[in-house]
């Protein structure tokens, strides 16, 4: 086999650029096998020191069905290698696995790829290829027994992936057109007024501390006597649970109404939402 012809079959069998094949090929005086070891061993190499850049690109994909979704961001450094063909196809059958393994972060570093290789091997690979940090991101699965998931993608690059995915699970007796509307259009109401928690109980307790903080920093120099400024913390931090709560959001289809005020009006038989998942690349 002739030089070029076996940096060719090199480039076929790890992806690696032209130059770097024919110097591993020198380095193992022309053993393919050799040559590819050599290059996945520099592989690593590159992809560690690549690790220490940012990576706020990338993309969400979600997979499964109405009965159990799973969601996936993979950061990238930039939105060039997001919308790269081999980076998508990637992220595609990451996402399957992600399904499969329920967003389990362990078992999905381990599971196999369609090439027989590991994801972690895989990314380490890509890495080198693409010449980018990437990263797996947030992970979620959403499977509650009688509930049905919705979803609701935003800025779709290709097929699932996007760059906003939201999953939302409700629960009902009886699951008609209009339960299935209002499922609909509450997975684009979360998608666009991002709420931290279904209700204002379920908010971080950090969050809250962090928004006191502030609070408190716009309010030191006001000359407001202390018993003021202390009603007035406690107006704006409820207001501000308010906002972030699912539940007292209002709704965006009609915004004189509150989500829960929508959930009462259906009057749809053991109507509940159950839990949600929202993920934007670059929040």
């Amino acid at each position: 086999m002739s030089d070029i012809n076996k940096v060719k079959k090199l480039r076929q069998s790890t992806g690696a650029g032209f130059k770097d094949c024919n110097s591993a090929l020198k380095e193992a005086n022309g053993d393919l096998e050799k040559a590819a070891e050599i290059l996945r061993v520099k592989g690593i190499a590159k992809a560690s020191k690549k690790m220490s850049r940012d990576a706020k690109e990338g993309v969400i994909v979600i997979s499964g069905d109405i009965n159990k979704t799973s969601l996936i961001e993979i950061n990238c450094e930039t939105d060039f290698v997001a919308k790269n063909e081999d980076f998508i196809e990637f992220t595609k059958e990451l996402s399957e696995l992600n399904y499969s393994c329920s967003s389990n972060l362990e078992n999905l570093n381990k599971a196999k790829m369609s090439n027989a290789k590991s994801v972690e091997e895989n990314l380490l690979a890509l890495i080198a290829k693409i010449g980018e940090k990437i990263t797996i991101g947030k992970i979620k699965t959403i499977e509650n027994s009688n509930a049905h998931n919705f979803i609701y993608q935003h800025s779709v690059i290709k097929d699932n992936v996007s760059k906003l995915g939201v999953i939302v699970s409700l629960e009902a007796q009886e699951k008609n057109d209009k339960f299935n509307l209002f499922g609909k259009q509450l997975s684009m109401h979360i998608a666009a007024s991002n709420p931290l928690a279904l209700n204002t109980e379920n908010i971080n307790s950090e969050i809250i501390d962090k928004e006191n903080e502030l609070i408190s920093e716009e309010l030191k120099n006001s000359g407001k006597p202390d018993n003021i400024v202390k009603k007035i913390a406690i107006g704006k931090i409820n207001k501000f649970k308010e906002d972030n709560s699912l539940l007292t959001q209002d709704w965006v289809m009609e915004p004189k109404k509150k989500v829960k005020d929508i959930l009462s009006e259906l009057n749809i038989q053991g109507l509940q939402i159950k839990e949600f998942v929202r993920i934007k690349i670059g929040e």
